[in-house]
């Protein structure tokens, strides 16, 4: 996975699995179809009944189109002649909704549809008036309001088809929707393992790791911040193998999708302790460290990122001050171990290698 550093202009890599974990699964999901009138489509959105996701934990406006524009991709093209196949009754691409615990549906496929829809009754695009324009010459420059009352009611009735995904249980965990996301979802953009990850599980946790990543240690140490959100998955990994690290089973990448469900809302480990445990360890490993911490050659490893992180975190709560030049012999002599170089070069989601790196990081970091 590669991000920009735009300072020097020059790919800057992170070694990391998640993105290609090849796991086999069981999609423990039920499915029913409906139709749904366009204008009861607009309706349920604007009521928030329909949610549009949010795929940047930056963005605290996900349901209005203005706010959704780094994901609204469309071109003005793509839009008009949306409306205009409604307007002329053709059909349409379904689209597919997942049933949530309190009833309301989020997006799973088809936002861009649904925010078109959206953005043609309100009567603005991209903060433009939504007029008509690549369409046939009756619908020439018409908005939502100037439409002759049959083309209105045309519109207002067409029929846009639903596939409703619900979870077997309450409780099931989110990888099945997860996967289903990643193979369905068909914006024309690919998103990151993360960006679905905030789609799925907003809320305290999501807007916390968003604050950690501000931590002028951690800027420092990873650089120039993700657009695909790497660094913010890299600060879930930290926490949730710090606090959880006891349950962990591979794939990493349900192991993180789980950890965000579960912990969504801070309801099991606090901010204060979360907060604490990362800023300690991001700024012992910057002081003790080089710049540009993490890495074995030029690009940041995840692995190494995990296990020193935890292992400093560790050590800091027996409350006791940390030496930073004992910090920075441990951090070298680690990183020299067979053992640990093994851990963090291969197969790096494996269960035995996670126990195994993170085991020896926490006792090269013990006495510090």
């Amino acid at each position: 996975m590669i991000q920009v550093d735009e300072a020097e202009n020059r790919p800057v890599p992170v070694e990391d699995e998640t993105s290609e974990e090849a796991v086999e699964y069981k999609f423990d999901l039920t499915f029913y179809g409906a139709d749904y009138p366009v204008d009861g489509l607009v309706k349920r959105l604007n009521q928030k009944d329909i949610i549009i996701p949010s795929f940047d934990p930056t963005n605290e406006l996900a349901f209005e189109v203005e706010a959704f524009q780094r994901k609204f991709i469309w071109s003005k093209v793509q839009c008009d002649r949306f409306v205009e196949s409604l307007l002329l009754g053709l059909p349409v691409p379904g689209i597919f909704l997942v049933q949530q615990s309190d009833k309301r549906l989020l997006v799973l496929d088809g936002q861009q549809r649904l925010l078109t829809m959206k953005a043609f009754y309100d009567g603005l695009l991209n903060r433009k008036e939504f007029a008509l324009k690549h369409v046939q010459t009756q619908f020439q420059e018409k908005t939502y309001k100037t439409l002759d009352d049959d083309e209105r009611r045309t519109l207002d009735d067409a029929i846009i088809h639903a596939t409703v995904i619900k979870k077997t249980s309450e409780d099931q965990d989110l990888s099945s929707i997860y996967t289903l996301f990643e193979r369905l979802n068909s914006g024309g953009t690919t998103l990151s393992p993360h960006e679905i990850r905030v789609a799925l599980a907003p809320g305290k946790l999501m807007r916390l790791i968003r604050n950690l990543n501000e931590t002028p240690a951690w800027r420092t140490a990873f650089g120039t911040p993700s657009k695909n959100l790497k660094d913010h998955e890299l600060i879930l990994r930290f926490i949730a193998l710090m606090f959880s690290r006891n349950e962990y089973t591979s794939p990493m990448k349900d192991f993180l999708t789980n950890y965000a469900q579960q912990n969504q809302n801070l309801e099991h480990d606090s901010s204060e302790s979360i907060e604490k445990a990362f800023t300690g360890a991001i700024v012992a490993v910057s002081n003790a460290v080089s710049s540009k911490p993490f890495r074995i050659s030029t690009a940041l490893n995840a692995a190494i990122f995990d296990s020193v992180m935890v292992g400093l975190a560790k050590r800091q709560l027996t409350g006791a001050s940390v030496d930073s030049e004992k910090v920075a012999k441990a951090y070298e002599a680690l990183l020299r171990d067979k053992n640990y170089q093994d851990a963090v070069g291969k197969a790096t989601a494996r269960e035995d290698q996670v126990n195994t790196r993170l085991r020896l990081a926490i006792e090269a970091f013990k006495d510090v």
